[in-house]
């Protein structure tokens, strides 16, 4: 199952044009609150640079793509109901748009940083509403709505896991969340609640321990989106310098960049997802001409990038730090048992071991595991070492 990303934010912050842009499917786009009711799920990519080059090889990927030696590696993106103030109350499509993110591993929030909708999603004039209400406003109901799943009949849950002198009541709460009892026990202990009853745990207590629990297991990405309106840049710098220790902030523009891949797909322009500039290769409109061209000076020459890649790969590499990871069963010609070449890559936790890859392929080549081979630096890998980012790997089986 491919790694899970939540798009998440207010009406109108372009949230939909963000997921359209990235996936390049057709979805309702219209500045008025609740466009998006039911979640839309596509496929985006996260691109990492493809070994193929630097082996002298010509891959024929199976699971993913390579261009122009990027290779893009398939991510499910989840664009959720707009939130609105209270939506953990049910205000809205609050409830229903929380539910649709339990399996979400990370969240992309998008906010509009030209301060250009209020809190409530309807358009303001740019630079009347201050896009740092968004970024605490949707912490607050992240964590009220775990609030409502975990402290659910508390005084009897508190009792029983006093009782038993265990916490597998609360791992089940959080279970249902998609959280792991190791991410729960890791929080528990970071605050120091194992040395309270869990009967004198607090609301306040309760509350500590969901906020560190879901910063660690539902991390959150910034997509200040809007980036190519003028007073958005200022915005930008001064929501960096206030949230950049807790979150990353990346200058967006799904606009510029759904435009960009259209024009891509029609031939017009010679375009990778993440590039910084782009090249004409047929014939433009004078219309044409004239949006490109605004977003190459106000966009990819002022940021670098339309950031919906950049947002993408962060999410993932970063804040959930994953690692690529080519296996084949010819560590000589780089080749599957059919001859593909590259023919897959994974992405995997940094830190999962030679054996532990070995069964996310198959439990078969788990269970058989003898050891492997590093197929770049023919170095024999025992069971317990781990991979590294772009590794090209070839699992030995004893018989």
């Amino acid at each position: 199952m491919p790694i899970q990303v939540g798009v998440v934010g207010k009406p109108n912050t372009g949230k939909s044009t963000l997921f359209a842009a990235a996936t390049l499917t057709d979805v309702k786009r219209a500045p008025y609150p609740f466009t998006t009711i039911d979640p839309n799920i596509g496929i985006g990519y996260v691109r990492v640079k493809c070994v193929c080059k630097e082996i002298g090889v010509k891959d024929n990927p199976r699971n993913s793509i390579c261009i122009d030696g990027w290779r893009f590696i398939p991510v499910e993106l989840i664009d959720v109901a707009g939130l609105v103030p209270e939506a953990w109350k049910g205000r809205g499509l609050g409830n229903r748009f929380l539910d649709h993110l339990r399996r979400a591993s990370v969240l992309i929030h998008v906010i509009d940083a030209s301060g250009g909708t209020d809190e409530e999603g309807r358009p303001v004039k740019p630079g009347t509403y201050d896009p740092a209400h968004d970024i605490e406003f949707l912490e607050r109901e992240l964590d009220m709505w775990m609030f409502q799943i975990i402290s659910k009949d508390w005084e009897k849950i508190s009792k029983i896991m006093d009782i038993n002198k265990n916490y597998e009541e609360l791992f089940k709460r959080f279970s249902g969340l998609e959280i792991s009892r190791e991410k729960v026990l890791e929080a528990i202990e970071r605050l120091g609640l194992f040395s309270k009853r869990v009967i004198n745990w607090t609301q306040d207590d309760i509350l500590s321990l969901i906020r560190e629990v879901r910063r660690k297991a539902k991390p959150i990405v910034i997509a200040a989106n809007k980036a190519d309106i003028d007073i958005a840049e200022d915005n930008i710098k001064r929501l960096q310098k206030e949230f950049g220790k807790r979150y990353k902030i990346i200058p967006t523009s799904a606009e510029s960049e759904l435009a960009l891949r259209r024009a891509a797909k029609a031939g017009l322009i010679k375009y990778l997802p993440g590039d910084s500039d782009f090249e004409v290769i047929g014939q433009l409109t004078k219309k044409q001409e004239d949006a490109l061209e605004y977003i190459r000076n106000n966009v990819l020459q002022r940021y670098g990038s339309t950031g919906v890649q950049q947002v993408i790969n962060t999410a993932v590499l970063d804040e959930l730090g994953m690692i690529a990871v080519f296996p084949v069963e010819n560590d000589t010609k780089f080749t599957d048992h059919k001859g593909n070449v590259l023919p897959d890559v994974y992405l995997v936790p940094k830190d999962t071991t030679a054996k532990e890859f070995a069964y996310k392929i198959h439990t078969d080549l788990g269970e058989k595991f003898a050891f492997a081979i590093d197929a770049l630096t023919k170095k024999r890998i025992s069971a317990e070492e781990k991979l590294y980012h772009r590794m090209v790997i070839k699992i030995i089986t004893s018989r």
